[in-house]
């Protein structure tokens, strides 16, 4: 946290999930200032109200906006990039909208931390970026490549600024995410809806996304896309593992797949794990900065393609004991645990 003493961080999309977990690790440090960056001035009151802190400056803006976003841009030393259309069927029946806010509104993000001579960006990126099948995920693998293009950027070069990605997978109880719908349903003592009841997702908390952005701002080189390891569930595991925590007797109901979901999702493809560097509990996959010469860069010996991705049906499999282990640590959980007892005391 030392890294933060005495710095200005900008967080876009700053009263989301990430945003406010950010903050709660960070606001009673000795940074000097976070800017939150939103459009959405509800959430903003909600978080001022909740925190008091003098160290947040709140700012409604829309990252679509390129003066709004180059305006709060100017004097910050770090940017947390989390702004983002993140809802697959949303995406789907409104690309454009997708379009507009992952990447014009990230190449704006970009362009204004490099005429501002911000000198750390972390975008934050998805599984569904690899090998993408929908909107959301098509404009989030593009949001990549546009952060490793400005990485190259001669005027970030020059005064020794990096950017860099990271890509993670389903944020355990993030907002719009499935672990509060299966809640919502049990609560209400509706069937819990379910897609494909051997779907698989890759099963990471708030605090665990935080960390990965946290080492990816440390170790960063210009270009560099930071993956962290994670276990993976079958949504069946996930429903009754929540049905065993909330003792519920609800009926599970298969719906079949929303718009352009996965079966599995990806964090790796077979191309990337081919030049990944394992650092144990992240994977590094370095950008290409070669430039279009390829004939300079001749070589003897190069890396060879995998044939493996890293993907959440062959990452290590939870059974619904360990699960409802991990389930029981989110705060968000035990909350809706003890509001429940309470409604029936």
């Amino acid at each position: 946290m030392n890294l933060f003493k005495d710095k200005i961080l900008m967080i876009t999309g700053g009263t989301g999930s990430f945003g406010s977990t950010v903050l709660n690790y960070l606001v009673n440090t000795d940074i000097k200032e976070i800017k939150i960056f939103s459009r959405d001035e509800k959430k903003q009151e909600d978080l001022r109200i909740e925190l008091k802190s003098d160290k947040l400056n709140f700012i409604i803006g829309d990252v679509r906006d390129f003066e709004s976003v180059n305006n709060a841009t100017r004097d910050v030393d770090y940017i947390f990039h989390a702004a983002a259309l993140k809802q697959v069927p949303a995406c789907e029946f409104y690309p454009m909208q997708a379009i507009q806010t992952n990447i014009l509104g990230s190449e704006n993000v970009l362009e204004a931390a490099v005429r501002n001579k911000v000198k750390k960006v972390v975008v934050l990126s998805t599984d569904k970026a690899v090998y993408p099948i929908n909107t959301m995920g098509m404009t989030k693998a593009i949001m990549e490549k546009l952060a490793i293009s400005k990485a190259r950027d001669p005027r970030i070069m020059k005064y020794g600024g990096v950017i860099t990605a990271t890509r993670y997978g389903n944020v355990m109880a993030s907002r719009g995410s499935i672990i509060p719908l299966f809640i919502k349903q049990i609560k209400e003592k509706k069937p819990i809806t379910l897609t494909d009841p051997n779907m698989t997702r890759f099963m990471m908390s708030l605090e665990e996304s935080f960390k990965l952005v946290l080492f990816a701002f440390e170790k960063a080189n210009p270009g560099d896309l930071f993956v962290q390891k994670a276990s993976a569930a079958t949504i069946i595991t996930l429903a009754n593992a929540l049905k065993d925590i909330f003792n519920s007797k609800s009926e599970i109901q298969i719906i079949g797949p929303r718009h352009s979901e996965k079966m599995h999702e990806t964090l790796c493809s077979k191309e990337e794990m081919s030049k990944a560097e394992d650092l144990g509990d992240f994977f590094r996959i370095p950008a290409d900065l070669r430039d279009l010469n390829y004939s300079k860069y001749v070589l003897s010996e190069g890396p060879s393609l995998v044939n493996k991705e890293y993907s959440s049906e062959n990452t290590y499999r939870l059974n619904k004991d360990e699960l409802i282990k991990l389930l029981l640590k989110l705060d968000y959980v035990n909350e809706e645990r003890r509001s429940l007892n309470d409604t029936h005391s």
